[in-house]
């Protein structure tokens, strides 16, 4: 079957809008590539490019030095005894849950997680044949105390403990940052190990599986490292946890099974690398710190000029960039304004404004990563002067 050549052209040189605005999207400010990492994707761009270099396991390719960001570089990052690229945190924690699923001596397992875990952790339990049992969604934040009733309530449904505790650090909602190490204790008093889905924090600031005392580590290089993706990391702890995580193939000795033989092969996980060395100066505690300034200078800025127009859900005084706002001031614009709910995009774009989505006005995350205070304030001009603009302050 031929396909109408007048019809291909628009698949071509296809341009963002949005390219060079303030980008204040909580999946889009922390994925940002470096400089060396543009030049990377560049220079890696061509399909499995990096394959060019392998003998048959990507993860000792020494030249380029992915054995020497993978094996070393990596696991003292993170925190962790081993770890590996992947194709995205949620590959991880598949691969995780499916080789516990896979290992355990019965069937109709089970893995507790948190209220607010992102879907993509619900899908792979799924597809690893395990049940959920989730905390009870508690009124601001997740206690360590719900993580116990948790598992208490399902020993009580499955008779038996479950195969894992996940744990979303922080929330990707609100944007809190539970208590890792207690949950943590509780979770191997247990015997159970411990899976901590750093999607959100994995690049942005410190952590250390080691010293939150978690099993297992994942992050979201696209999300959180400065990388293209998809590609994302997988740390462990233990040697016997390594062992079964990375188990080769009975079939092709160097090739291990819940990787399928090899993940990010190209592009992704060269740029990964280009902007590691930004990323590990970013995660320093001092430049962590000036972020969480950041995000606590715009929220204060709301609520000083525009009081009862916003509202901040979570942990106030907040601890991460990513926020969640109720915002009645522009749910109110939207109910006369001429686009109705579709005036805050419009607004924001003339202001160069890009990441609330596209006809949100009642409620919406938002984060200030990486803007530093200079855009932050322009941020929370823009929003207060749209307020004035409406007659809504």
């Amino acid at each position: 079957m031929s396909v109408a050549a007048n019809n291909l052209q628009m698949f071509q040189y296809i341009k963002r809008d949005t390219r060079d605005f303030i980008n204040i999207d909580p999946l889009q400010t922390a994925g940002l590539l470096t400089d060396a990492a543009r030049d990377a994707l560049l220079e890696w761009g061509d399909g499995y490019s990096v394959c060019d270099y392998c003998n048959g396991a990507l993860d000792l390719v020494k030249k380029p030095p992915i054995q020497e960001f993978v094996h070393k570089a990596l696991p003292e990052f993170l925190g962790t005894d081993a770890a590996r690229v992947m194709n995205g945190a949620r590959e991880s924690k598949f691969a995780v849950m499916h080789t516990l699923a896979s290992a355990a001596a019965d069937k109709n397992n089970y893995v507790v997680m948190d209220a607010w875990a992102h879907y993509s952790s619900k899908v792979a339990a799924e597809r690893a044949g395990l049940e959920i049992v989730q905390t009870e969604k508690p009124e601001k934040e997740i206690m360590p105390e719900d993580f116990q009733k948790a598992i208490e309530a399902g020993i009580e449904k499955y008779g038996k403990k479950p195969l894992l505790t996940l744990l979303t650090y922080p929330d990707g909602n609100y944007g809190n940052l539970a208590d890792v190490k207690k949950i943590a204790d509780i979770s191997h008093e247990f015997e159970i190990p411990v899976l901590l889905n750093g999607a959100y924090a994995v690049g942005r600031m410190p952590v250390s599986a080691k010293e939150f005392g978690v099993d297992y580590i994942v992050g979201s290089g696209h999300k959180s490292m400065s990388a293209c993706g998809p590609v994302g990391v997988l740390g462990v702890n233990g040697e016997e946890a390594a062992e079964q995580l990375f188990r080769k193939s009975a079939y092709n000795k160097v090739k291990e099974v819940e990787l399928l033989g090899c993940t990010s092969r190209g592009a992704p996980i060269m740029t990964l690398m280009a902007s590691f060395p930004e990323v590990v100066k970013r995660t320093q505690p001092e430049n962590w710190e000036k972020e969480v300034e950041n995000a606590r200078l715009f929220i204060k800025r709301l609520e000083d000029e525009a009081p009862d127009k916003f509202k901040l859900f979570g942990q106030n005084p907040h601890n991460h960039d990513l926020m969640f706002f109720e915002a009645p001031g522009f749910f109110n614009i939207s109910e006369k304004a001429k686009r109705g709910r579709y005036f805050l995009y419009d607004e924001l774009k003339e202001r160069k404004i890009h990441g609330i989505k596209v006809g949100l006005t009642k409620n919406f995350k938002i984060s200030t990563y990486g803007l530093g205070a200079e855009k932050t304030n322009f941020v929370a001009d823009s929003f207060i002067d749209i307020l004035k603009k409406y007659d809504e302050i």
